[in-house]
Order: C-alpha cells, then sequence, then structure tokens
C-alpha cells in the first residue's frame, strides 16, 4: 500500500467541475503552500484548471520543518538516484489518483516542479505510458540523463527555467538538462533569468504562465 500524498488545493477561477489540473511540486524543506500561491497568477490564464500542491511524502532531514522527496545528504548520483526512484511510486498514484477523481486524463494535466520538485517532475513526467499535457521546472537539473533512452515513455512539452544566479542548483544545469532532453527528442524550451537566484522571477512567472495556456489549450488528439 503506497503512502497517500495530500496538500493544499484552489478550485478553478472559471468555477465548477475542473477541466484541467495543474499539479504543483515543492521543493526541498517546504510543503504545498510554497507554491499553492501561484494560482493567483496562473489560474486566469487557465481558468478551468484546478491547482493542487501535495507535501512531499518525508519529512525533511536537514531542517526541523518541512518536507522532502528525496535527501540530500549524500549527494552521489547513485544515491540521489535511489530516492528519486522511491519517491516515484507516490507522485505517480497521486497523478492518477487526482485524474480519476476530476474525470480528466493525462493530456488535462501539467506538472509544475520548483527545485526538488522539477527533477521529479521530470523524471516522472517522462516515464509515464500516457503523455502529460506539460512539464513546468524551475531552478532544477534533470536527473540521470543517462537512462532516458531506456526508460523513457512520453515526450510531453517541456519549459524550464533558471537563474543564472543560483547558489543551490547550478545554472549550467540548464544546458545539460536541455542538451539530453534534446537528444531523446522531447520538445523542450529553456529560460535565463539573468541575475535571479533560486527562486521564481518575474519573467519566469509569466513565461511560465503562458507555457500551461499553451498546454492546456492545446487540441486533444
Amino acid at each position: 500500500m503506497l503512502m497517500a500524498l495530500s496538500g493544499p488545493s484552489r478550485p478553478p477561477v472559471a468555477g465548477g467541475q475542473p477541466r484541467r489540473l495543474v499539479i504543483l511540486l515543492h521543493g526541498l524543506g517546504a510543503d504545498g503552500n510554497d507554491l499553492i500561491g501561484l494560482q493567483q497568477y496562473w489560474g486566469r490564464l487557465v481558468p478551468e484548471a484546478a491547482f493542487v500542491a501535495p507535501n512531499a511524502p518525508f519529512p525533511c532531514d536537514m531542517a526541523p520543518y518541512g518536507y522532502q522527496w528525496f535527501s540530500v545528504q549524500d549527494r552521489t548520483p547513485e544515491a540521489v538516484l535511489g530516492g528519486v526512484r522511491a519517491a516515484a511510486p507516490l507522485l505517480d498514484a497521486f497523478i492518477d489518483d487526482e485524474l480519476q477523481k476530476h474525470g480528466l486524463d493525462e493530456q488535462d494535466c501539467a506538472l509544475v516542479g520548483f527545485s526538488q520538485g522539477t527533477m521529479m517532475s521530470l523524471f516522472v513526467g517522462l516515464r509515464r505510458a500516457k503523455q502529460l499535457a506539460g512539464v513546468l521546472g524551475y531552478s532544477g537539473r534533470l536527473i540521470a540523463p543517462d537512462l532516458l533512452a531506456s526508460e523513457l515513455r512520453s515526450r510531453p512539452p517541456v519549459l524550464l527555467v533558471h537563474g543564472t544566479a543560483d547558489p543551490m542548483v547550478p545554472f549550467e544545469s540548464l544546458a545539460a538538462a536541455e542538451s539530453a532532453l534534446n537528444t531523446a527528442s522531447v520538445p523542450v524550451e529553456t529560460l535565463a533569468c539573468v541575475g535571479t537566484a533560486h527562486a521564481i522571477d518575474p519573467e519566469g512567472l509569466q513565461r511560465g504562465g503562458t507555457f500551461l495556456r499553451e498546454v492546456l489549450s492545446a487540441p486533444r488528439p
């Protein structure tokens, strides 16, 4: 029995039953409340979308509060990948449950991540059999790019946004992720936010909203 994730949610600006879904995945040491406020900026752009921001499954082991998707006390690639793989089924199950609850399918759903949340969004989003509408990632990186060729199952549109002055996740992670995604034929766009640290700045916020509007209003196959 998998642990069930939960967190704050906001209904569609348009009212009524959601016809789209935006899942917001927070970073290390935060919780769902850290990102749910993005709905006030993006809700009018995707008025039929519900927003939900689950808390990561594990208590943060580097602070007395907050949650983590995986530990970074051991930052070796093997340890990080092991942590991501442990959390991935929990996120997959949450996505499935939310889609079923609202009577939606993958093409109605976009993942948005910040930092660790971006890492989880990319890992899970590219490995789901049915393609999501899109993946929007801030200040993150692509975990285990060498595994994409053998584990990739779908190619949702991706937008990655990163600040050039990020002291937490190196800005160079943006180009590395872009290169790996291009090699795997995943449609990817990037935005470098000059002088921005480990944060979402106004430019990134605006471009992210435009991306969500584009992918969530695209014609369904």
